[in-house]
C-alpha cells in the first residue's frame, strides 16, 4: 500500500506508527512476563502444516453446506482458519516475530466470518474461542488499510474479549479488555475494566497496571485525534487520506492479547 508522506501527512503517519509501536509493545508482561509474540499465538508452520490445516477447514466447510447453522461446525471452522492464518505467517529471522502474509490475513478474515455466524447460532459462546478471536480481530486491525476497517476490527476484538472476561475476569483479560475498549473510543468502559483489573491485582501489580492502562489510554486518545485529522484531510484531499492504518506499511508483527 502506498502513501503520500509529504509535508503534514508525513508527521501524521509518524504519529500513528508511534501509537502502533506503543500499543503492540504494550505489554502482556503483567500476565505472562517477557514473551515472544510468535510463541503467544503459535509458530509459523511448514507448507505441509498449512496444507493440512486448509484441508481441515475445507472439510468443515463441506459439512457446513449440509448444516449451515451448526454452531459446533462454525466454531471449528473459525478455529481452523485462525490456525491456518498463523501457519501462513512468516517469522522474521532477526526479531523472531511473526509477519502476517496476505494469505494469512485472508484466513483471519474467513475466521471472523465464521465466528460472526457462530455468534448468531449460540447463546453461550466459548470463552476460550472468544479470547482467540479477540486476538484475530486485532491482527486484522494491525493489517488493514482504512480507518473504518480498523475501527470495525477493534470493536470486534473488544466484543470478543468481553466474552472472555465474563468467563474469566482476571488481571490479564481485564487489562486487555481495557486496551481494546480505549481504542474503540469507549474510554468509560476502558476505565471500568482497568479498575476491575486493579481490584484483582497484588500491590506490586497495581502500579504496573495503572502505568500500562494510562499509556494505553493516552495512545487511544492520540488515535482518536489522528482520526479527526484524517477526516478533515479527507474533505480536503479525498479518500486517500484515510488509507493510513496501524500496520499499513508492509505488514504487522504480533498482536495484543
Amino acid at each position: 500500500m502506498l502513501f503520500d508522506i509529504r509535508g503534514r501527512r508525513k508527521h501524521v503517519i509518524r504519529v500513528v506508527y508511534a501509537i502502533l509501536a506503543l500499543l503492540m509493545g504494550a505489554s502482556l508482561f503483567l500476565v505472562v512476563g517477557p514473551f515472544n509474540i510468535a510463541n503467544l499465538i503459535g509458530q509459523s508452520g511448514s507448507s505441509e502444516t498449512t496444507k493440512v490445516l486448509i484441508e481441515q477447514a475445507e472439510r468443515t466447510e463441506e459439512k457446513l453446506r449440509r448444516e449451515p447453522d451448526n454452531p459446533a461446525l462454525l466454531l471449528s471452522l473459525a478455529r481452523s482458519r485462525v490456525a491456518t492464518g498463523n501457519a501462513q505467517a512468516e517469522t522474521n529471522p532477526q526479531t523472531g516475530q511473526l509477519v502476517f502474509t496476505p494469505e494469512g490475513i485472508e484466513s483471519y478474515e474467513q475466521a471472523v466470518k465464521a465466528w460472526n455466524l457462530y455468534l448468531r447460532q449460540t447463546e453461550e459462546p466459548s470463552p476460550a474461542a472468544a479470547a482467540l478471536m479477540a486476538r484475530a480481530f486485532f491482527t486484522l486491525a494491525e493489517n488493514q488499510g482504512e480507518v473504518e476497517a480498523i475501527d470495525e476490527s477493534i470493536a470486534g476484538a473488544a466484543d470478543a474479549q468481553q466474552i472472555a472476561v465474563e468467563a474469566q475476569p482476571s488481571v490479564g483479560t481485564l487489562t486487555t479488555l481495557a486496551r481494546y475498549e480505549y481504542f474503540t473510543g469507549d474510554f468509560a468502559a476502558g476505565d471500568r475494566a482497568a479498575k476491575q483489573a486493579q481490584s484483582k491485582a497484588s500491590a506490586a501489580q497495581t502500579k504496573e497496571i495503572k502505568q500500562q492502562t494510562a499509556e494505553d489510554r493516552k495512545s487511544a486518545k492520540s488515535w482518536e485525534a489522528q482520526k479527526k485529522s484524517f477526516a478533515k484531510t479527507e474533505k480536503e484531499q479525498g479518500k486517500e487520506s484515510l488509507e493510513n492504518p496501524f500496520g499499513g506499511l508492509g505488514g504487522s508483527t504480533g498482536l495484543g492479547g
